[in-house]
């Protein structure tokens, strides 16, 4: 399909290699919702150390302090080997985490036989994946926001984020097809830990994880098939090959245009961070930082043991959260190149505040049941057609060109610090008081529509170019 200023049929195959490793980001985060309560089990009958609710946060969220290393050399990666062989190096990561977290035994250890060495050994797989989300979290969406035509940026890089849930409500589907009839440890009304099916916690947790390798060696060999941007070929020295590239995206007149555009932005400023001022680099920082802070990650990557707690089915309101979430983050690739960044963002906010207070209040009167089970996923909808897409298309385009890779990767690295501190924090917030761990949350979510309303430029319709131009003002 081809339109007067674009090639789509170009173009979309391009977004849909680049997204799976979206899909990733997606599937190597929540595998661990499925994945948590038979790995804790496992380490539970350790016999050198004991294993605590403090141990089992850290270890469930140990994949974000990969996502941290690999969000902050983003930035260098990206500039240094380019969009695309940064991805190719993500998806070795990807594979060889899947593998080693499915069998982090491997030739070193005693194959079941927990122990302190063994989960050292397990955390340090799991941080080589987080380093493979890191780097691509930050890397697709600056690819395809610089393959992309400017009229239909928005939405392109929104389906990072669909691709980013599909690869949640993937990973939620499978790990409920491996648990099957099997069931999970759990506390008693006695508060005795109870392990009904040792199977959950010998195997279960193995197959979930292991069954990333297969998505990652898929997206490693679509990954040759795909282009290196007209910006970063412009960058170093290739503007033949940028030209081919912008001219099989938007013809040749057109191509010509944006060709100069571009060689004219990536020269005309110094390459220092603050060369446009602090505010464009604090704005994307606090992009990243509220969009965790307001605690989704809460919720994707505890959503089973959630909604047990309130008396609900946790694998399958799961599965049907993640259903719910593709419907929400559809609606927002259908309207953010229409009614823009800022009123999602805002709207969102709002949104996902009623659904932290109502599932704060719940706990509070000790509601269980469809209501608190609604909160959850009213308050993960609304993330979804807010804050989910809309924060990933304000960091791959807000930034001047010549300023992009450093400031997306600081953004990047700023995102999953916060990631890191929300969900290691959560489970014993939680344990705690349900009410104000989502009292919190919803606080946070009214804090960040202001900064949205009072701090945010609309950037939609503006071409990356543009941005020189908005922040030189």
């Amino acid at each position: 399909m081809k339109t007067k200023e674009y090639n789509l049929s170009y173009i979309i195959p391009i977004t849909l290699v680049a997204t799976l490793g979206g899909l990733l980001f997606g599937y190597d985060t929540a595998v661990i919702s499925g994945a948590e309560k038979g790995l804790e089990g496992f380490f539970l009958q350790a016999t050198d150390f004991e294993y605590n609710k403090f141990m089992h946060g850290i270890t469930a969220s140990s994949a974000l302090i990969g996502c941290v290393i690999g969000g902050s050399i983003s930035g260098f990666f990206a500039t240094r080997y380019g969009r695309r062989n940064s991805l190719r190096f993500a998806s070795v990561l990807f594979f060889f985490s899947a593998l080693g977290s499915f069998h982090p035994e491997f030739l070193i250890f005693p194959f079941g036989n927990p122990s302190w060495d063994l989960m050292i050994a397990f955390n340090l797989y799991r941080v080589l994946g987080g380093i493979g989300v890191g780097l691509a979290s930050a890397i697709v969406p600056m690819y395809i926001a610089e393959i992309a035509p400017s009229k239909i940026r928005g939405t392109l890089v929104s389906c990072n984020q669909f691709a980013i849930i599909f690869g949640m409500l993937v990973v939620y589907f499978v790990n409920y097809l491996i648990l099957g009839d099997h069931k999970n440890p759990f506390v008693d009304e006695a508060g005795v830990y109870q392990i009904p099916d040792r199977w959950t916690i010998e195997t279960g947790w193995r197959y979930m994880f292991g069954s990333e390798a297969i998505v990652a060696a898929v997206f490693g060999v679509l990954l040759f098939f795909v282009p290196k941007t007209p910006r970063y070929l412009v960058m170093i020295g290739q503007d033949d090959r940028a030209f081919s590239v912008l001219e099989k995206i938007n013809g040749a007149n057109i191509a010509k245009n944006i060709l100069a555009e571009i060689k004219a932005t990536s020269k005309e400023k110094t390459e220092k961070l603050f060369a446009y001022g602090a505010t464009v680099v604090i704005i994307g920082i606090l992009l990243s930082v509220f969009q965790q802070a307001i605690g989704i990650n809460a919720v994707l990557y505890f959503s089973p043991r959630m909604f047990e707690g309130v008396g609900a089915n946790g694998m399958l309101s799961t599965v049907i959260m993640g259903i719910v979430n593709i419907v929400f983050t559809v609606i927002a690739i259908v309207t953010v190149d229409k009614f823009g960044r800022k009123p999602l963002l805002i709207i969102g906010s709002f949104g996902m505040a009623i659904g932290a207070f109502a599932v704060a209040l719940c706990d509070n009167y000790a509601i269980k049941g469809i209501v608190p089970v609604l909160s959850i996923m009213f308050y993960a909808a609304f993330f979804m057609m807010s804050w989910g897409p809309i924060c990933w298309v304000l960091i791959s385009e807000i930034f001047p060109n010549t300023i992009r890779g450093k400031a997306v990767a600081i953004a990047v690295a700023a995102q999953w610090i916060f990631n890191y501190i929300v969900s290691s924090t959560f489970p014993p917030l939680y344990d705690f008081s349900p009410m104000a761990a989502y009292g919190i949350y919803g606080i946070i979510c009214i804090l960040a529509a202001l900064f949205v309303w009072k701090m945010v430029p609309e950037t939609k319709g503006k071409t990356l170019e543009d941005m020189s131009q908005l922040w030189k003002k």
